[in-house]
């Protein structure tokens, strides 16, 4: 079983046993004036009586504060007080009375309970208590008067008043005294720290600087002659529109070139800080920043030369495709030759190293595309052949030339494609490369018996393409970086069976159509690479009934 927390204790321990006394030293007080009423004179009884035993009961009630003191707990006594006050002031007669001193009571509880609230509610509940008292001696008339009683009514709560003024001004001494502490401990802080505090106005005037300053802004000069003069001329702006904005949004980072030493630069952070008395002030923290300056600079330089040496290969490569092709073209062509044997009979010996030159550069020859065709997109050097074509036919095209491949395998192949023309605008060669690549895939990963599926269709206003197969999958950490070149997932095995290629090269040709390329997986089950590209042909509008159709001026080719 747990049990609530107990309300924070809002005084220190001392006031509160000094406030538990009080408490008690007046409940004391009032019992034995009550007792000892007849040595001044007075019979105590009747409303009277009532009236003296209500003064009693909140000095019982402040014994209670001894085991736990909390806002809680002074607001419900600070109640009670005011309204045992308004009580003792309506049975005795109020400022006129026996009891007159006990009407100001409340005011010397609350000074007692502490904090200006309690002040203020003791005030209200006197005043109460005074109108109170005025009414009931108006409506009542004049009770049974006994001086003696009081006058020391009025002493003992002129008594209680000196004790809370007293206790008052010393819990006011502490606090001041330990905000001072707070203050002390803050400066130390701040002048011991190797950074530059800086305190300025709205108008961004230094009026305070601690800490450690950097050499090239003195805090002499920052004092004198202010923060902005101690910029460089061209940062002036922006460091008036940070203070402007620090103002408007809390906080603000810049980085400015001092006045004094042009070759350095300095983090600045501004900060709004509101007073306790009102003030906007902006607090400005300093640090020499030159050293990861120089290093950010000497990273973009070293980012921009290695950029522009990748530029440099890849323009390198593009530029070298006739050189390549041309040589490896014609070692395949011989070989096809001495492969038919179209000038004659062979050994079968050369016939077998005929046709393995030939698949060899067959093969290399599809390498050596695949890396110029991916340098020309890294060197912004391939342009699109755009024109009007029915997908379905590229895509059937890619199929076949595939076919016999999945075959030879055992892999079934088939394709879902739309029973109309699915019309696009896109670049043919390009739309059937990456079908090529990713039936190839598919096939090449998939066991015998399994499956590859070629799904076209127009969705969501977007051409999509899906090759999914039912191979050995991808695993979720390989996912991250195919795609990108030279890339391959799986084991060693899978990976010598390709370059990894193919798949950067879809994704690029994708991504210059305007589209994206997605893949999902899961190891084991399969893969589905899937395609959204925004080539859709536009449907041209019928011209309208009983009238010609109307061109726009800029498509006309007569004017």
């Amino acid at each position: 079983m747990t049990t609530a927390p107990a309300t924070p204790s809002i005084r220190p321990p001392d006031d509160q046993s000094t406030l538990v006394a009080w408490h008690g030293g007046w409940a004391v007080a009032t019992t034995l004036l009550a007792l000892g009423s007849s040595i001044l004179g007075a019979r105590i009884g009747g409303p009277l009586a009532f009236a003296m035993i209500a003064m009693i009961l909140p000095g019982l009630a402040g014994l209670a504060l001894k085991g736990r003191d909390g806002v809680a707990e002074r607001g419900l006594l600070m109640g009670f007080w005011s309204l045992m006050a308004v009580a003792s002031s309506a049975l005795s007669g109020g400022l006129t009375g026996s009891l007159t001193g006990f009407v100001f009571m409340p005011v010397a509880a609350g000074l007692m309970l502490g904090g200006k609230r309690f002040a203020q509610a003791g005030a209200l509940g006197c005043a109460l208590a005074t109108v109170v008292g005025l009414v009931s001696l108006i409506m009542a008339g004049t009770g049974p008067v006994f001086p003696g009683l009081a006058a020391v009514s009025a002493v003992l709560t002129a008594g209680a008043m000196a004790i809370a003024v007293s206790v008052a001004w010393r819990l006011r001494d502490m606090k001041v005294a330990e905000a001072d502490a707070r203050t002390r401990r803050t400066l130390d802080v701040l002048k011991s720290q190797p950074a530059l505090t800086l305190v300025l106005d709205p108008s961004g005037r230094v009026t305070n600087a601690y800490g450690k300053a950097p050499t090239a802004l003195p805090v002499a000069a920052l004092l004198s002659d202010g923060l902005v003069a101690a910029v460089h001329a061209p940062d002036r702006p922006e460091l008036l529109s940070a203070i402007e904005k620090a103002l408007a949004f809390g906080t603000r980072n810049l980085t400015i070139t001092p006045r004094l030493a042009l070759d350095r630069r300095i983090d600045l952070t501004l900060r709004r800080v509101d007073d306790s008395d009102g003030r906007v002030r902006i607090l400005g923290l300093a640090i020499d920043a030159t050293a990861s300056h120089a290093r950010e600079l000497g990273l973009e330089a070293a980012r921009a030369e290695a950029e522009a040496q990748n530029a440099g290969k890849s323009r390198f490569l593009a530029n070298m495709s006739h050189e390549l092709r041309t040589p490896l073209n014609a070692v395949i062509g011989f070989s096809d030759i001495m492969r038919q044997r179209i000038f004659g009979p062979l050994p079968d010996r050369y016939a077998d190293y005929a046709t393995s030159i030939h698949e060899a550069g067959g093969h290399l020859l599809d390498l050596i595309n695949d890396v110029l065709d991916v340098s020309k997109i890294e060197a912004e050097r391939y342009e699109l052949s755009l024109e009007r074509f029915d997908a379905r036919d590229v895509i059937s095209s890619a199929i076949a030339l595939v076919r016999l491949q999945a075959t030879e395998k055992g892999v079934a192949l088939s394709g879902m494609m739309p029973g109309g023309p699915l019309m696009i605008h896109a670049d043919r060669r390009a739309l059937k490369q990456i079908t090529l690549n990713l039936l190839s895939n598919a096939i090449k990963f998939t066991q015998a018996g399994g499956s590859v599926t070629v799904t076209l269709e127009a969705h969501d206003g977007l051409l999509e393409l899906i090759v999914a197969d039912t191979g050995v999958g991808i695993a979720a950490e390989d996912l991250r970086r195919l795609g990108r070149p030279f890339e391959q997932a799986g084991g060693v095995d899978q990976r010598s069976q390709g370059t990894g290629l193919g798949l950067s090269l879809v994704r690029a040709l994708a991504e210059l159509h305007g589209g994206r390329m997605t893949i999902d997986s899961t190891l084991g089950e399969g893969a589905a690479v899937t395609l959204r590209l925004p080539v859709l042909a536009k449907v041209p509008q019928p011209p309208p009934e009983g009238g010609a159709e109307i061109i726009p001026l800029h498509a006309r080719t007569d004017v």
